[in-house]
């Protein structure tokens, strides 16, 4: 016959038992975490306007990641203004918990910071890096009709005849903002950066001749260059871009100061539990790397990188230092 346990025995095999169930739930909890995400919407925030490239880079990711998730829907939520600054601080301050991610780019999250005195974010405590997921490099667009070249010499000769050379950027902040000043010393003439507050007010702004020309993403650059409205005369990658195998870069036609490109990346708010961050890396990459999801991107003029969370961390690091020393040498603040 068995005996009762005493009052004191029983309090401690109730203690016993609830740190032996603790210890097997632990694991198995935050691996279920992850393995039951996502259980509702994740939300991508885009910084830029339907249509542009990172918009077109979230779209495609988010296609792929719903199918690899049973389906469940991915949202792209685009919030443009102020060159994508808008966006990232909604982003930073969005509940941390895998289902608000942020496709960042170069200017948001590299650039801003040396360009505004006061940022509503700090793109280095605010965000985790998961992957970098494409490169994007820029073509010289000009107006065949409004500008006598059709490469980059040409264009330099033309542009030391003018009354000072005005080029178009794409928002104050951005790449290509900076590869005007860029341009501008590699061929030893100020170039003057005209702002617009959209692609399409830039891109009207070329046709009409308000601006010489400007540096746009070669995903942007290719169906303005294939229906003939637009040339593009050199690309600032370190190789030709697949997309245009065709136009020299400016390395190739004796300019090799004017290198510089973007990049675009899945960001998620600091604080997202690391399984969650874990599962969205290998995810994203698989996406990314796909057979059709990597050529509907390069299709698109982009390069796939898909890298690693590590490395996408040291490369925001390293483009934050080489951006900052352009902005400096520009002297620009946007606020």
């Amino acid at each position: 016959m068995s005996q009762s346990l005493q009052p004191g025995m029983c309090r401690r095999f109730i203690v016993l038992c609830g740190l032996a169930l603790a210890a097997l739930a632990g694991p198995a909890g935050a691996q279920g975490q992850a393995q039951a995400y996502p259980a509702k919407p994740v939300r991508i925030i885009v910084g830029f306007p339907p249509g542009t490239g990172p918009d077109i880079v979230a779209r495609l990711l988010a296609q792929k990641l719903s199918q690899a998730w049973n389906n469940q829907a991915v949202v792209v939520d685009n919030k443009p203004g102020a060159g994508g600054v808008i966006a990232a601080a909604e982003a930073a301050h969005a509940s941390p918990d895998g289902y608000t991610l942020m496709l960042g780019e170069t200017g948001q999250l590299s650039i801003a910071p040396n360009s505004y005195s006061r940022l509503s974010y700090d793109a280095k405590k605010d965000f985790i890096p998961v992957s970098q997921v494409v490169t994007s490099d820029f073509t010289l667009l000009l107006n065949p009709l409004k500008v006598p070249a059709r490469d980059v010499k040409q264009f330099v000769a033309w542009a030391r005849q003018q009354n000072g050379l005005f080029m178009g950027s794409f928002g104050a902040g951005t790449p290509g903002h900076f590869g005007t000043y860029v341009f501008g010393e590699a061929i030893g003439i100020k170039a003057e950066a005209v702002h617009y507050k959209n692609t399409g007010d830039a891109l009207a702004g070329i046709m009409s001749g308000d601006v010489a020309a400007a540096f746009a993403s070669v995903g942007l650059s290719m169906p303005q260059v294939k229906g003939g409205k637009m040339i593009a005369i050199g690309s600032t990658g370190p190789r030709r871009s697949p997309s245009i195998p065709d136009l020299p870069t400016f390395a190739e036609q004796g300019y090799p100061q004017v290198r510089f490109s973007s990049w675009y990346g899945i960001v998620a708010p600091a604080g997202t539990p690391a399984d969650i961050v874990a599962k969205l890396e290998a995810d994203v990459r698989r996406a990314a790397l796909s057979e059709d999801g990597k050529a509907k991107m390069e299709a698109a003029g982009f390069g796939v990188t898909a890298t690693s969370a590590a490395e996408f961390a040291r490369i925001l690091a390293a483009d934050t230092i080489s951006w900052g020393k352009a902005v400096a040498a520009t002297g620009f603040k946007a606020d």
